[in-house]
């Protein structure tokens, strides 16, 4: 039986955990040679040594230009090329309004919105030089459908997002690279108990009360797991979606209309 990714090669960054880890299992899982790209490098290493073989762990800060032209072309001498792009690594914090400092808003846009084009520019090249097009995902947010009074930084980073997934994707299409994003909800992952614990110090809540609080006014019932987004980004990364671009697909559980 073969898989919607047999042959493919794909870079996942901030897979060490959470989305992105899963994200890389079922690339694998699915035929792909997969780059499991974090920060932190035990992370990376531990996700790689869980797939087997066809997976190999890049420690990167996206931030840095040259820490993502090594990861690009790591996955070029490993394995022979680059398909698949998933700009999955980023950060947030909860911080109202009038707390926002230019060191939390440089931080999530440095991250979140600068990572994403240096990761894209070098993965575009090689793809280009290839001259058989390729797929690149890149994982938005709910939040960068709306703002949110103690959100800011991150609603406007991730905003973003899914306005360079727009201007990448147009400019990539002569070269058949199709550009989509995936919007997430509440997402079960240790970076959402994160922001769970600061909503509930801010909040005066409980901890786990905002988990509980948002759970509910989820349409579908539940929380969002990291596997929920994984099936949508396999979608994206595979034939199935040669004729998208430019989109980005709403993953939260119908919290969001449109």
């Amino acid at each position: 039986m073969t898989g919607k990714l047999d042959g493919k090669v794909a870079i996942v960054t901030g897979a060490g955990s959470g989305m992105g880890r899963a994200i890389a299992h079922r690339y694998a899982a699915e035929g792909a040679n997969v780059i499991v790209a974090d920060l932190n490098a035990d992370a990376a290493r531990s996700v790689a040594d869980e797939i087997g073989e066809s997976a190999i762990p890049v420690p990167v800060d996206v931030r840095n230009q040259s820490q993502v032209q090594a990861m690009v072309d790591a996955a070029v001498s490993a394995f022979g090329g680059l398909d698949i792009l998933v700009n999955n690594a980023g950060v947030g914090k909860i911080i109202p309004f009038l707390d926002t400092t230019e060191a939390d808003w440089n931080f999530m846009f440095d991250v979140n919105c600068k990572g994403l084009l240096w990761c894209s520019q070098a993965a575009a090249r090689v793809m280009i030089d290839q001259g058989r097009g390729g797929k690149i995902v890149n994982l938005a947010s709910q939040a960068g459908r709306r703002g949110e009074a103690l959100v800011l930084a991150y609603c406007a980073s991730k905003a973003c997002v899914i306005s360079m997934n727009q201007s990448i994707a147009l400019a990539l299409a002569p070269h058949r690279i199709n550009v989509n994003a995936i919007a997430p909800g509440s997402v079960d992952t240790p970076f959402w108990d994160e922001v769970a614990r600061q909503f509930a110090h801010l909040l005066n809540m409980e901890i786990g009360e905002p988990k509980r609080t948002f759970t509910k006014s989820i349409p579908l019932g539940r929380i969002e797991q990291p596997e929920d987004v994984a099936g949508a980004a396999v979608f994206l990364a595979s034939a199935d979606s040669d004729y998208i671009t430019q989109q980005c697909l709403n993953v939260d559980g119908g919290n969001w209309p449109g």
